[in-house]
């Protein structure tokens, strides 16, 4: 089904709509927002902006001013900027822009808080803890607020805390595994998160119908079995058949879904660049080999077809309606 956009600019292109009016025929159609739509636009931006400012500024005033503030100054502080964030959360409730941006701001004083009382008792917690406890004791607001940042929050925060936790102890199958190990968990966390939005999202369920929350799981998700399938391709000690198994599933996957199920070409866009990435990865691994150092103009001709191809392909199916 093509977008309101295309259908009038298939309309301008065939001289039913005037070029002057084109502008307005757009409005009409909601394609550009009007004056209401970018005050919201705006509102929004400044008050999470102002929000994480906030956060900033808490988090910085301490780092310059660690020495010279007691101890109960420091929890005052914090804990009064923490109880006005939650008591504005409380007041506006999340259907509204205050409310959210104090929803915002209480998560990150939520990390705040957690480091300072690791800083000032010395608790001898790892750093992984941190964030593992911080993702931990927001969830209860982010079940209730139902806002797709915080939910996303939680995920980043859950990655940081699987990455720390790798660094401190090396993995259980030693230090040589533990990269492998950690992009794998990674893999399988941030894709059990992008299906579960999927299926809300096919579900109807409101707060879960913006796309871009699963957009940028997908990059994470795309990034780490990329990592994999290059690993594969570069990796001198043997070939990993679990790994370029895995990443032909993940294509494999995206397509039916993103090409058949649900059109959205930022999904195959991605996975476009995935394709050439490890493409050229592969082309470049075979020509050192060989040792034919002009071979590597092969390479650069072959990335350029590729991408001619995937942007044909992908015009193709953005002229079919696709997003």
């Amino acid at each position: 089904m093509a977008s309101a956009r295309d259908v009038v600019v298939d309309w301008a292109e065939q001289g039913r709509i005037a070029p002057e009016a084109l502008p307005h025929a757009l409005a009409l159609a909601g394609v550009t927002p009007d004056g209401p739509a970018w005050r919201r636009f705006i509102a929004t931006l400044l008050l999470s902006l102002g929000a994480l400012l906030v956060a900033a500024g808490v988090i910085f005033f301490f780092a310059y001013n660690w020495q010279v503030i007691g101890r109960f100054q420091k929890f005052a502080l914090v804990q009064g900027l923490f109880a006005a964030a939650a008591f504005g959360a409380w007041l506006y409730g999340p259907a509204k822009i205050a409310g959210r941006a104090s929803l915002i701001l209480s998560t990150l004083l939520t990390g705040a808080l957690l480091a300072l009382v690791g800083q000032t008792y010395q608790t001898g917690a790892d750093p992984w803890q941190l964030f593992a406890l911080w993702a931990l004791l927001i969830v209860p607001w982010t079940v209730v607020a139902r806002m797709p940042v915080l939910w996303l929050m939680i995920v980043a925060l859950v990655n940081l805390a699987l990455a720390l936790y790798f660094q401190t102890f090396h993995g259980i199958f030693g230090m040589v595994f533990a990269g492998e190990v950690l992009i794998w968990m990674l893999f399988a966390l941030d894709g059990i998160a992008l299906i579960a939005w999927e299926i809300g999202t096919r579900l109807g369920t409101p707060w879960m119908q913006p796309r871009w929350p699963a957009r940028v799981l997908v990059v994470a998700v795309g990034t780490a079995i990329t990592a994999l399938a290059w690993s594969t391709i570069l990796d001198r000690a043997g070939f990993h058949l679990l790994r370029l198994l895995a990443y032909l599933a993940w294509l494999g996957a995206t397509y039916v879904w993103y090409r058949r199920a649900s059109v959205d070409l930022f999904m195959l866009a991605g996975s476009v660049l995935s394709v050439i990435v490890v493409v050229a990865a592969a082309l470049g691994r075979i020509l050192l080999n060989i040792g034919d150092a002009g071979g590597f103009l092969l390479v650069g001709v072959v990335v350029i077809g590729l991408s001619a191809a995937g942007a044909l392909w992908l015009k193709r199916i953005a002229a079919e309606g696709g997003e």
